[in-house]
């Protein structure tokens, strides 16, 4: 059974804040050749409206598989998951879809850029799909991601931290109401990634979304509202 457990205390956050995402039982389990491989067996977890989240815990503990039933990729075998009182489990995937373009922003360690399209119009992308194009939030991503003197540029002529502000850019220009990273410094240096991880943050909280972020480092997530820990399976003690 995967338990969280929340180190926070944090007054007004968290679980006793108004919840934009809750999530309670969660479950989940994978068919291998020797049987069903438990993965999730009951994960309770809150997000409140402009807090920040670090999900830790090592490779394999099911950080992902959380991240992507919450971002709508996947179904739960049991359990609620509820975005800005929307209940995402038993969603048909019309309706995870459509959700995750309008309210969802997910960025992943590996860029997931369109090699065809320019910087500009890979950060618009997301946002022209669910038809919340805002020209001028826009252009205030790309002058405070650095990027505008790259707009027409593409994907092969950034550099990895470049790549992943477009990322992080494309994904907060619907405004989303929650912002899911997977390891989103994971390709990076250290003195990159923490470049973009502040901008990330600097970020949601002008837009007060919620961001929920997997990482494997105790560092990076000490710099977040909170941190809750999976570990294959197994309770974490405090």
């Amino acid at each position: 059974m995967v338990t969280v457990i929340d180190r926070s205390h944090r007054p007004g956050r968290g679980a006793d804040a108004t919840s934009l995402l809750r999530v309670s039982g969660l479950r989940k389990s994978y068919a291998t050749p020797q049987g069903r491989l438990p993965v999730l067996g009951g994960v309770d977890l809150t997000l409140a409206a402009g807090e920040s989240l670090a999900l830790l815990g090592e490779s394999g503990s099911g950080k992902s598989t959380i991240l992507h039933l919450i971002g709508g990729l996947d179904e739960a075998d049991g359990g609620e998951i509820v975005l800005d009182g929307v209940r995402i489990t038993g969603l048909a995937d019309a309706e995870r879809a459509a959700l995750r373009r309008e309210r969802i922003g997910i960025v992943f360690q590996q860029f997931n850029l369109v090699p065809s399209l320019s910087v500009a119009d890979n950060l618009a992308f997301q946002a022209r799909l669910a038809g919340r194009f805002d020209a001028v939030w826009h252009g205030e991503l790309m002058g405070r991601l650095g990027l505008a003197g790259l707009a027409r540029r593409y994907p092969e002529q950034l550099s990895g931290g470049q790549q992943q502000r477009v990322a992080i850019g494309r994904a907060l220009a619907v405004r989303p109401r929650l912002l899911i990273a997977d390891e989103p410094t994971g390709n990076l240096d250290e003195a990159t990634g923490d470049e973009v991880l502040a901008l990330a943050l600097d970020l949601v909280r002008r837009t007060e979304c919620g961001f929920l972020m997997a990482t494997h480092s105790t560092r990076l997530a000490r710099r977040l509202d909170r941190q809750v820990t999976l570990a294959s399976g197994v309770l974490v003690a405090p």
